[in-house]
């Protein structure tokens, strides 16, 4: 793998550096001066309609954003990527997302292994599960029709579950609903778990090595619930073989340490692997989305993996120029780099992408929450920038202050889609477009704001003049499409996921590994001898840990 170029030593580096030297922003100015400028900066990708005319860039700015990505080497490792190369450097992988989506005809020969035959042999079984369940031919120990999933994981084995399932609501199948569970605080299971019938339950643990503790930790308590309610209620005996035998009927497991999901009580053949080339937060279109799948049904959860195979193939084939993913990577990259913005709205102006901004957490700052570059050497720009956002118009009437007067650039990104789920009216007044016009108004006044002539000439005193002033050029990009389908979502997914991964190779840094997730968790299991009450261990620790667990075990009943 060749070694990261650093950007700041580019031609275009030098270029972009001063460019915003002498940039004034303008955008009033740029929009009366160019009555085409919206349709030049309006792509098309998929299904999805991008307008990124009212962010901070003329046909300079973008030119030599364009020549940064062809002098960092944006498409040898691209095709480095979707060739299957190991660009994932610190573990040694592939990483091969992108696969998980191929059509059943391709081909794709990873480490002497064609992968796609793989990738639909899991998908094939994923699908005869959810068939199963959907259909009522799957029953729990008292032979009842399964009602309810319940997804047991954490990170990327929970937050991509959630969020489909929640954005594509209109598709899941009647009579049938799914849980997540993932915080280790018991509070979650307990409460996932309270008002749901036993007998017509399935879990489904999720866990690529069997082994993550409060994925573990969760399905033993989601265990030990049912077998504690079966037996109250008369359904099953007491017994090893009774307990087995209901553990075997309502529990599945996305895994491939088969041996682990045996010695809990899963039956192997009731297992869905993936692969080692699968990062957590890329693999909601692996098996982790098998939840999704028994919820929405295998024709629909195909069309959300085309979805994610059409901007794939965008992303691949069109030139940097045109192309969407890598024109909003840059993007970010200039307001990180070059305006020093620090974080990143995403605002969907559609209910149902509620969790998608705490996905985009994951995926994006996980990624590239990053110091050093893929070959061990620091970096050499700022890296990575915190996401964020609300659905609209919910966000309106809390944050968006800081947004339009606020003294930081926010870049924003607003989502909407032309068709809704529940086209309700008010009287006369069609909501869905009350709704749009506060998304359209949203990103206009962003941009252009609001003068203190045109203030005053509404009549407000002089005092408050400046308190009512919106000094605009405030950049947005908007995204639409023409409703919020399976394919929809796994486009808005895929689009996210290249851009992330634009940005990773201006920065030079790996994108698909997370050792900063890792140190935190070491340190609790060294913390967990002390936190029940062993005092050697307790000396051990610092002044501050040694006082709050001090604290805790004080005021602990």
């Amino acid at each position: 793998m060749s070694q990261p170029v650093d950007p700041t030593t580019t031609p275009a580096w030098a270029t972009l550096t001063a460019l915003h030297g002498s940039l004034e922003p303008d955008l009033r100015g740029w929009f009366a001066a160019d009555p085409s400028r919206a349709e030049s900066l309006t792509f098309t990708a998929a299904d999805l309609h991008v307008d990124l005319s009212k962010n901070l860039i003329n046909a300079e700015v973008l030119a030599a954003l364009v020549d940064l990505a062809d002098q960092v080497g944006l498409a040898e490792r691209r095709d480095a990527m979707l060739a299957g190369e190991h660009i994932n450097v610190t573990e040694d992988r592939a990483v091969l997302h992108t696969a998980l989506r191929l059509p059943r005809d391709a081909s794709l020969v990873v480490d002497g292994v064609d992968v796609v035959p793989e990738v639909h042999n899991v998908l094939d079984k994923v699908y005869a599960f959810a068939d199963k369940v959907r259909r009522g031919e799957w029953v729990g120990v008292t032979g009842k029709a399964i009602t309810t999933i319940v997804n047991i994981g954490i990170g990327g084995s929970d937050l991509g579950p959630v969020m489909v399932y929640e954005a594509l609501q209109p598709y899941v199948k009647p009579g049938l609903k799914a849980r997540f569970v993932s915080n280790i605080d018991p509070t979650d299971v307990a409460e996932k778990t309270k008002d749901l019938d036993p007998e017509t339950t399935l879990f489904i643990v999720a866990s690529k090595t069997f082994t993550t503790l409060e994925t573990l930790t969760n399905a033993r308590l989601a265990r030990a619930w049912l077998l504690d309610q079966l037996r109250a209620s008369g359904a099953i005996g007491e017994g090893e073989d009774a307990a087995k035998d209901a553990v075997a009927k309502h529990f599945v497991a996305v895994s491939t340490a088969l041996d682990k999901v045996a010695a809990f009580g899963i039956d192997p053949e009731n297992a869905f692997g993936f692969w080692d080339w699968v990062g957590g937060r890329y693999s909601v279109d692996s098996a982790i989305g098998t939840s999704v799948a028994v919820a929405i049904g295998p024709e629909n959860f195909a069309d959300f993996l085309a979805g994610f195979h059409a901007i794939d193939t965008h992303f691949k084939d069109a030139e940097f120029a045109s192309n969407v993913p890598v024109l909003m990577g840059l993007l970010n990259v200039w307001y990180v780099n070059f305006f020093d913005a620090g974080t990143h709205a995403v605002l969907p102006y559609a209910q149902f992408l509620h969790r998608f901004a705490a996905y985009l957490q994951q995926l994006t700052m996980e990624s590239n929450g990053k110091g050093v570059r893929w070959d061990g050497s620091p970096v050499t720009t700022s890296t990575g920038e915190v996401f964020w956002g609300e659905p609209g118009t919910n966000g309106q009437h809390a944050f968006y202050q800081l947004i339009h007067q606020g003294t930081r650039l926010i870049p924003a990104d607003f989502i909407a889609v032309a068709n809704p789920a529940h086209p309700l009216a008010d009287g006369d007044a069609d909501v869905h477009e009350l709704f749009l016009a506060n998304f359209f108004a949203q990103t206009a006044a962003l941009a252009f704001g609001k003068t203190a002539d045109e203030v005053r000439a509404e009549g407000t005193r002089e005092a408050i003049v400046p308190a009512r002033v919106f000094t605009g050029n405030r950049p947005t990009t908007s995204i639409m499409a023409p409703a919020l389908t399976p394919s929809v979502v796994g486009q808005l997914i895929a689009l996210y996921e290249h851009i992330t991964f634009v940005q990773g190779v201006v920065w030079g840094i790996d994108s698909f590994d997370q050792w900063g997730v890792e140190l935190g968790k070491q340190l609790a299991l060294q913390v967990t001898p002390a936190v029940r009450g062993d005092e050697a261990a307790l000396a051990k620790q610092d002044s501050s840990t040694q006082s709050l667990i001090t604290y805790y075990r004080q005021q602990r009943s």
